[in-house]
């Protein structure tokens, strides 16, 4: 079932942290697997943040031998960032195997993260100059709390819950996407792909990564390929209506923009409020009302219907 969510402020910072999170907690009956967010903050030039995961949940669970693992890990992580002549200004330990890194590099950043992803066990959530990837499982509040989003201050986010039915209940299967070269774009979805080995076969034979094997990985390859392209964020989502089959609704994010696209049949629910200064959307009202509560109009957008908003 799924739900996803998102919001974007017009012309201000907010807690968008904290926005994000009491929507998706607010939606925890449609995912109870794994909760993902997706919040951008106000970018520095020259910095890009790393989130990197360099192990399942589980695998914590294997013992010290385990932790000998991790640690070599991200000292890997650390050697490539260095043979690439990134600088780290900053890293924090969101967990034990959850890491994020402030970094300056004016590399090939692409290189060096698949150098980075070459890493038995590793997988950079995102790589960007104000996106910032964070997924894991249990509830929002919990991946929250955990990760320390609660004061996250920016202008938009999206985010998801997840309940697993064709794919695996770890942190590789939980949204949101991210794909490169495109730094700073990421994707939620709700519904089914039925041509996802077909067109993950032709992202792939012009050399992008995938990650897992869940078919909502296949968004955020395709929207990173066509803005890289220059198709706009609008045009991408108008052509993923007729060229990718399957029944969804889905949300993406750039570094300034939000847009959302349901398909031809509209059969996954979004409801959605816009108002002079604020957009917001989730999989269900409730979601909007534990963020505005007082009286508010919200429609449902029409099938085949693309919007994108502005920061």
């Amino acid at each position: 079932m799924c739900g996803i969510a998102g919001l974007i402020h017009k012309g201000k910072r907010s807690n968008v942290g904290s926005e994000m999170t009491a929507m998706l907690q607010a939606l925890k009956h449609r995912g109870p697997d794994s909760t993902g967010f997706a919040v951008y903050g106000e970018p520095t030039e020259g910095d890009y943040i790393m989130r990197v995961k360099c192990a399942e949940r589980e695998d914590m669970e294997s013992g010290r031998g385990f932790t000998d693992v991790l640690a070599k890990r991200i000292e890997d992580v650390e050697a490539i960032l260095k043979e690439h002549k990134a600088t780290v200004k900053a890293k924090e330990e969101a967990t034990a195997y959850a890491l994020r890194y402030l970094i300056t590099h004016d590399g090939d950043t692409e290189d060096m993260a698949r150098h980075i992803e070459e890493l038995e066990g590793v997988e950079i959530l995102s790589l960007g100059n104000g996106l910032e990837l964070i997924k894991d499982l249990g509830d929002a509040t919990e991946v929250s709390d955990a990760y320390g989003l609660g004061d996250f201050q920016g202008t938009h986010g999206i985010g998801h819950t997840r309940m697993a039915t064709e794919s695996d209940v770890d942190i590789r299967s939980a949204h949101p996407y991210w794909a490169f070269p495109y730094n700073d774009v990421s994707v939620v979805h709700n519904g089914q792909i039925t041509n996802y080995w077909i067109m993950r076969r032709q992202m792939e034979q012009k050399g992008h990564r995938f990650m897992s094997n869940c078919d909502s990985e296949l968004l955020a390859v395709y929207t990173a390929d066509n803005l890289t392209n220059n198709v706009t964020l609008e045009e991408s989502l108008t052509r993923s209506i007729q060229e990718i089959d399957g029944v969804f609704t889905y949300l993406v994010a750039t570094k300034d923009q939000l847009g959302m696209a349901k398909d031809t049949m509209a059969a996954k629910p979004l409801v959605l409020f816009e108002s002079d200064d604020l957009i917001a959307m989730a999989s269900e009202e409730v979601a909007i009302r534990a963020i505005l509560p007082e009286e508010i109009d919200t429609t449902d957008p029409y099938d085949e219907e693309v919007r994108v908003w502005q920061a």
